[in-house]
């Protein structure tokens, strides 16, 4: 029994001894090291600490090297590649951290204002429209089940691309008494139903009670481009339909150059905006072939050009992002990008693509006199900190127009197709 106790206390000493250890400055210091660390090649990322800290290399790698000082240590990308280093206290070896290597890449930023043109896959029912028939106001595509938001695919099985497609299904219809057999797309997933056409005592057409919509526009702000691919990546967040809200769903799309004409400046509660005109000559400049929780992304015909700087840069990964001033580059009048300042308020450093990475505020006195702070129309606007792009600008707080959210550079190339991580992350 006394052996019994004395166990249990010896016991409870340990316990509490090895839970305080977790509390010891130097030991919490050296969890909180990073066990995995990526850098491109070219260029270098840092690992600090409040205390002083080395490393060496768990075997020889020509893949990075490390230069030591009293709290910091920076690592040298050099050449593509994985190898593991080793973080030492006092001589002995307590961590160890993998290094990943790749390859070396740079974007060019944007900043340009562009038009954006989408073109919907099938239609997009953004309506229902009550006709007036001998029966009383009815609309036969709601009797037939269609729902907002839902995309006409085909009908009795031909392909629809554009509005102008449906009419004759419709005329069609009028004449035999036939009814339209619908095949929709709705939320991914592809469903049947069968719409008859009413006849409109007004006019005598037949129709089918539903508002339609082939294609969207608007304007945005480019992010980056790549300049060997051409890839490019622009607005930093999804283009949905106005009526139905939902994403929209694309075939193709264009992009041209667009001139701010006017800005109307937000305030608390009233989101500004960037009024602007496509290009006179409405020359496209590339094509959209994705539209995502991200932005928009295709290929460029040809270099953008008219950039705040035409030079390529290095781009940073959502761990190297830190707290503390920035720049965006955007354009407020005609078609001239400018840098303003900013401030990163928070970043988060993730894992796996997500949106909203990082909360940002206008600090810049000229933007906020001319805007107001983020306006509609500057989503997309490259994010740039210490010489490397770190993000694009997405959001604006409704309640606080001189902030708002941004999006991790890294996701943004991801979805423009330029692989960092050779795998197949999908978003979170």
């Amino acid at each position: 029994m006394y052996l019994e106790k004395i166990r249990k206390i010896i016991g409870v000493i340990l316990l509490v001894s090895l839970v305080s250890i977790g509390f010891i400055k130097p030991v919490k210091e050296y969890v909180q090291l990073p066990k995995q660390i990526t850098v491109f090649a070219n260029q270098q990322t840092t690992v600090e600490a409040s205390l002083p800290i080395k490393a060496v290399k768990e075997k020889a790698s020509e893949a990075f090297s490390i230069q030591q000082s009293k709290n910091q240590l920076l690592i040298n990308g050099k050449h593509s590649g994985e190898a593991e280093l080793v973080y030492d206290f006092a001589g002995f070896p307590v961590k160890r951290a993998d290094v990943k290597v790749l390859p070396d890449l740079k974007v060019i930023p944007g900043g340009q204002s562009i038009g954006v043109k989408l073109n919907t896959m099938g239609v997009l029912v953004v309506g229902h429209h009550q006709i007036k028939t001998a029966d009383g106001k009815k609309s036969p595509g709601e009797i037939a089940g269609v729902q907002v938001g839902d995309i006409i695919k085909r009908i009795n099985g031909k392909q629809i691309e554009k509005m102008s497609d449906v009419t004759p299904f419709i005329q069609n219809s009028g004449k035999t008494g036939e009814p339209l057999k619908l095949v929709l797309d709705r939320d991914a997933k592809e469903l049947q139903t069968t719409l008859y056409p009413l006849k409109d005592t007004n006019d005598h057409a037949y129709r089918i009670g539903l508002y339609i919509r082939d294609s969207a526009a608007g304007i945005g702000t480019m992010t980056f481009f790549e300049p060997n691919s051409k890839k490019y990546g622009a607005l930093g967040h999804v283009i949905s339909d106005m009526d139905t809200k939902k994403p929209i769903v694309v075939d193709d799309g264009q992009i041209m150059r667009s001139t701010v004409t006017s800005i109307e400046k937000g305030s608390n509660g009233s989101p500004g905006e960037k009024l602007a005109r496509f290009s006179s000559d409405h020359e496209v400049i590339g094509n959209i072939k994705k539209n995502t929780p991200f932005g928009i992304f295709g290929q460029l015909k040809q270099d953008m050009g008219g950039g705040f700087s035409d030079l390529a840069m290095p781009v940073a990964l959502s761990n190297e992002v830190k707290k503390g001033p920035a720049k965006i580059l955007t354009v407020v009048e005609n078609d001239k990008v400018e840098e303003f300042d900013v401030e990163i308020v928070s970043t988060i450093p993730q894992k796996f693509p997500a949106t909203k990475g990082m909360v940002i505020k206008i600090t810049d006195p000229a933007l906020l006199k001319k805007t107001g702070g983020i306006v509609q129309g500057m989503s997309g606007s490259p994010i740039i900190q210490n010489g490397k792009l770190i993000g694009a600008v997405t959001h604006v707080f409704v309640n606080d127009p001189t902030s708002g959210y941004g999006v991790h550079i890294e996701w943004m190339l991801n979805e423009a197709g330029i692989d960092l991580y050779h795998s197949n992350q999908k978003a979170s």
